[in-house]
């Protein structure tokens, strides 16, 4: 099939992503605990919005809501065998807005994590995993996605069960691991792992990277990291707007539009292609964005320092690879930019 995300990339040294989905879908009224992707059916008008707030703050790709489409996720709301369904609904809506835009809109397939250990130690096994990925892949393939993009994942049987099952649902994909434990994935991944990792497979992802994790700076460092691996794959940067904080019993996220600017900025520097945010990531934020990477010019890459002194420091010492140990650790007292 046409894989528009590639035609795109040859012609652009950067791709502006979209923001959160779960930080937006509870401003317009998700309850803690509910599955965004039964909103799909209920209240597709919101979802179309969601897409439409990322595509009119100038984003050229956004994701689909679908991250816990998966049938391991679905089954703990009673919708475990809707997967395929609502995976198309999500794409449906989303080629809606995308072929509405009078520019290239990518609309990417969102696929979560299972939610389930692998085996020795828990239930998942890799036939399971390619089955539960394959089911999903399909239904956002028949929704109209034009490339899958699976994020937040922390265990390597997990990529690779997924790189799998795009390979049987015959789709580009790209692929983001979460970094959020000392810059390794919660199962112990580093970056130089992952990028050893993604070369290595059969079917390997358009675009690989970082999604979420602690915060900006965190997420630059394992950009930094994938960079020093030399690989020439396009990157994935999707950090999140800052720290998250309770406020008035709420989580917020303190990131501003100006510190996500200056992230944005540093990420195409340090070699980032695609280029996004995460949790707490809102339109304003994604403008800020987009006027950042227009008006200012590609510098150098940037240093550990350079990025702990515009964008607030890092949660731990070290990013696990064994050469970062003197990196700046994050402190009370940091600047926060804005």
């Amino acid at each position: 099939m046409t894989n528009a995300l590639s035609r795109i990339l040859e012609t652009r040294d950067w791709l502006l992503a979209d923001g959160a989905t779960g930080t937006n879908l509870f401003n317009m009224g998700l309850q803690s605990g509910d599955a965004p992707e039964l909103w799909n059916e209920q209240h597709p008008d919101r979802i179309k919005k969601l897409y439409q707030l990322a595509v009119d703050a100038g984003s050229d790709l956004f994701l689909t809501n679908s991250f816990g489409g998966n049938a391991s996720r679905l089954k703990l709301h009673d919708a475990g065998d809707r997967a395929r369904e609502l995976s198309r609904m999500a794409a449906e809506i989303g080629r809606e807005v995308a072929d509405a835009s009078d520019r290239d809109i990518i609309v990417a397939g969102s696929v979560g994590p299972t939610g389930d250990i692998f085996a020795p130690m828990g239930p998942m096994t890799h036939e399971m995993a390619v089955e539960i990925f394959h089911e999903q892949a399909e239904g956002l393939k028949e929704g109209g996605a034009d490339v899958l993009w699976l994020e937040t994942i922390s265990a390597p049987e997990e990529y690779k069960a997924a790189a799998e099952a795009f390979a049987l649902a015959d789709m580009p994909w790209c692929g983001t691991m979460s970094f959020d434990t000392a810059g390794r994935t919660m199962m112990g991944v580093t970056s130089a792992q992952m990028v050893d990792m993604v070369e290595k497979l059969p079917n390997p992802p358009l675009a690989f990277g970082a999604n979420c994790g602690v915060g900006a700076a965190d997420l630059m460092r394992t950009v930094l990291g994938f960079a020093a691996q030399g690989s020439e794959r396009p990157f994935i940067a999707k950090g999140n707007a800052g720290i998250p904080k309770y406020v008035d019993g709420h989580i917020h996220y303190d990131g501003t539009p100006e510190l996500m600017a200056e992230y944005a900025v540093l990420a195409r520097d340090a070699g980032a292609t695609i280029i996004g945010g995460c949790c707490g990531t809102m339109a304003e934020h994604l403008s800020a964005m987009r006027a950042a990477l227009e008006s200012r010019e590609r510098g150098p890459r940037p240093t550990l320092e350079q990025v702990a002194e515009a964008l607030g420091g890092f949660s731990s010492s070290s990013d696990g690879t064994g050469d970062s140990a003197e990196a700046p650790a994050r402190r009370s007292s940091r600047r926060r930019r804005g």
